[in-house]
C-alpha cells in the first residue's frame, strides 16, 4: 500500500505537470520528493486541508504560522524559500492552467482521491489569529491606514528591540566595506541620508513616517538641525519621544502622532521618507509627493527610501502577496522605481540621483532574522508563537526576493527647485557627499548614536 508521502507528491505532480521543489514528510512518517532537497513536514491533516482551502503561498503561510507545518531539524528556512521562489519563477518550466477543467479531469479526481483517503477533505480551517481580517473604510482613508500601521508597527518596542538590535532602525542598512557589525551599518545608512539631504545647523528636517526616531536623532545630534518626525503608530511615537529626551534633545526634536496629511508647519529645508511611501498605495502615491512637495521650502531637497517591485509583462495586473497583506502590511503596495521616479516629477521635483541598495537589504534581513532567532524564546513569550513565525517567514522570504533581484530597494534624492530654476546642489555626486560631510560634528560619536541606548523594558 502506497504511503501518504508518495501519494501525495505523485498526485500533485500529476497536476501540475512537473516534479515539486521539496521533500515531504507526511504525517505517517514517510517521505517522498527529490533526494537531497529541502524537507518540510506536515504535522496534521489540517495542514493539507488548508492547501485545499488555499492552494499556494496564502494556503502554505496559514499551515506554517499555525504551527501545521514545520521543517525538518536539518532544514534551512532560506533553502526552503529559495528552492520554492526558484521553482516559481522557472521561465522555462512550463505553466498549466489550473481550473475546472484541470481539477476535473484525471489529475484533479486522483488529488482528490488521495485527499479522501487521508482523511483531509473537511470544512475550511480557521485563519491564525495573526491574519487581518475584513478592514473598515476606505483604502488608504486615514481611518484605515492607521489600522494597518498599528497592526505591524504596534507589536510591542520590546519585540522589534530584540529583531532590530539597538539601532532601532527598521529599513535597510548600508554596508560600507569598514562596517563590523549592523549597528554600523545602520548609523552609515543614517549618515548618509543626512549627507545627501546636505544637511547644516539650523536646517528644518521633517522625517515622514519616523520610525522609532533614529534619524531625527542622528540628524539633530551629529549635523545641528532641528527635527519634526511623525508616525501614526502609537508605540513609535512613544519611545521616539522617550529617546529624544533621554539624548537631551527634546528641544530640538519634536516627535508627533501625526497623519502626513495633517502636517500643517512648512516649510522645512529637506523631507526624508524611509520606508514609508510602500504604505502609501500607488492610487495615492501622486497625493503624497505632493503634499511633500508643498512642505519643502524652494531648493530644498527629499531623499526617498522605497522598495521597488519589477516591472510587469504587457497586460499583467499587479496582486499584493496574500500573504504579505494579510500577515504582515495590510494595504502595502509595491511600485518600480520608474513609477516612483515620475510620480516625485510629475509633482513638480527634479530627480537627481538614484542609488539601488538591493544587496545591502538582503544582508541587513538576515540580520533580522539571525537576531530574532537568537532570541527565540524571548520573541515568543513577547508577542506569540504565531507572530514570531510571520516575522521569521517574512524577513527571511523577503531576503531571498532582494538576493534573487525580484525587489528591490533606492534611494531617490530629488529637489524642490527655486522658481529660477536652480537646484542648489553642485554638479557632481562626490561634490555634494563631500560638501555636507564637512557638516558632520565627529565629537558625537555614531556608537553613542545608536549603541548605549537603554533599554526599551
Amino acid at each position: 500500500m502506497a504511503q501518504h508521502a508518495q501519494q501525495l507528491v505523485g498526485a500533485v505532480e500529476g497536476l501540475i505537470g512537473r516534479p515539486i521543489p521539496l521533500r515531504i514528510r507526511a504525517r505517517d512518517g514517510s517521505e517522498a520528493g527529490p533526494a537531497g532537497a529541502p524537507t518540510v513536514v506536515l504535522r496534521n491533516r489540517r495542514a493539507l486541508r488548508r492547501l485545499l482551502w488555499a492552494p499556494g503561498e496564502l494556503g502554505l503561510a496559514r499551515a506554517y504560522v499555525a504551527g501545521d507545518l514545520e521543517l525538518a531539524p536539518d532544514t534551512d528556512l532560506y533553502e526552503v524559500l529559495a528552492a520554492v521562489a526558484s521553482f516559481a519563477e522557472d521561465p522555462d518550466a512550463p505553466r498549466p492552467r489550473l481550473g475546472p477543467r484541470q481539477y476535473l479531469g484525471a489529475p484533479g479526481r486522483r488529488l482528490l482521491a488521495t485527499a479522501l483517503r487521508q482523511g483531509v477533505v473537511g470544512p475550511n480551517p480557521v485563519p491564525p489569529p495573526e491574519e487581518v481580517g475584513n478592514r473598515r473604510g476606505r483604502l488608504h482613508s486615514r481611518r484605515r491606514d492607521r489600522a494597518a500601521i498599528s497592526h505591524h508597527y504596534d507589536v510591542g518596542n520590546d519585540f522589534y528591540r530584540l529583531v532590530l538590535g539597538s539601532s532601532m532602525v527598521y529599513s535597510c542598512a548600508y554596508w560600507e566595506p569598514a562596517a563590523k557589525s549592523l549597528e554600523d551599518a545602520q548609523a552609515a545608512k543614517l549618515d548618509l541620508i543626512c549627507r545627501k539631504l546636505g544637511l547644516r545647523p539650523g536646517m528644518r528636517l521633517l522625517d515622514v513616517g519616523c520610525g522609532w526616531g533614529s534619524l531625527v536623532l542622528h540628524a539633530a545630534r551629529h549635523y545641528g538641525v532641528e527635527a519634526v518626525g511623525v508616525s501614526i503608530s502609537t508605540e513609535q511615537v512613544a519611545l521616539a519621544r522617550q529617546r529624544a529626551a533621554e539624548a537631551g534633545l527634546a528641544d530640538r526634536i519634536d516627535i508627533r502622532l501625526q497623519d502626513y496629511r495633517e502636517i500643517p508647519d512648512g516649510p522645512f529645508d529637506a523631507v526624508s521618507s524611509v520606508g514609508m511611501a510602500e504604505h502609501v498605495g500607488s492610487a495615492q502615491y501622486l497625493v503624497y509627493a505632493r503634499h511633500l512637495y508643498d512642505l519643502l521650502a524652494p531648493g530644498g531637497r527629499l531623499l526617498n527610501h522605497q522598495i521597488a517591485r519589477r516591472p510587469l509583462p504587457p497586460g499583467e495586473v499587479y496582486r499584493l502577496s496574500p500573504f504579505i497583506d494579510r500577515y504582515v502590511f495590510p494595504d502595502g503596495e509595491l511600485s518600480p522605481v520608474g513609477t516612483t521616479v515620475s510620480r516625485l516629477e510629475q509633482a513638480g521635483f527634479e530627480v537627481r540621483d538614484v542609488e539601488a541598495l538591493r544587496e545591502h537589504y538582503g544582508r541587513t534581513l538576515r540580520e533580522w532574522v539571525a537576531n530574532l532567532e537568537a532570541h527565540w524564546p524571548e520573541a515568543v513569550a513577547l508577542v506569540g508563537r504565531g507572530r514570531a513565525r510571520v516575522w521569521r517567514l517574512y524577513m527571511a522570504a523577503s531576503a531571498v526576493s532582494f538576493e534573487q533581484n525580484h525587489i528591490g530597494i533606492n534611494q531617490v534624492l530629488a529637489v524642490r527647485p527655486t522658481p529660477a530654476g536652480a537646484s542648489g546642489l553642485p554638479p557632481t555626486r562626490p561634490q555634494w557627499l563631500a560638501e555636507a560631510a564637512e557638516q558632520h560634528r565627529p565629537e558625537a560619536a555614531r556608537d553613542t548614536d545608536l549603541g548605549d541606548r537603554p533599554s526599551v523594558r
